[in-house]
């Protein structure tokens, strides 16, 4: 089901980019670096993977924490937030983090929240992208 509302800057969703290659073409973890005040339903995103990027640029930034919460072993790996794939996106492409179900058997979801540190670098990458440093 998508979010109906618009996440806080910094949350991390799963996003599905509905694209056609070579633009990402699939369901992945996303950073909120944007909401939209006169357009509710889009938000700016940053698509995140744990695939390293090759070759790593100033434009990719390594989280400190993986935001794949709950899955087993996921916690271990790295991921990047891959600050060249910016995308604005309505919120129907937007869900919250399936993270297994509870004693009664109902999903449970999160939204996690990113670090103000790795925040503050994806913003900085991004700058680096659109030339406004």
């Amino acid at each position: 089901m998508p979010l109906l509302y618009q996440p806080p800057v910094g949350s991390i969703v799963m996003c599905n980019f509905e694209g056609v290659p070579p633009e990402m073409v699939k369901l992945r973890p996303a950073v909120v670096i944007g909401r939209n005040r006169d357009n509710r339903g889009l938000l700016t995103v940053v698509p995140v993977s744990t695939t390293p990027p090759v070759p790593t640029t100033d434009y990719h930034h390594e989280l400190t924490v993986n935001p794949l919460l709950g899955k087993p072993g996921e916690q271990s790996k790295r991921s990047w937030a891959k600050c060249d794939m910016l995308a604005t996106v309505g919120l129907h492409r937007l869900d919250r983090i399936k993270v297994g179900k509870d004693a009664d058997g109902k999903r449970r979801y999160v939204v996690p929240k990113l670090s103000e540190v790795d925040l503050l670098a994806i913003r900085t990458c991004v700058k680096i992208v659109l030339h406004l440093t």
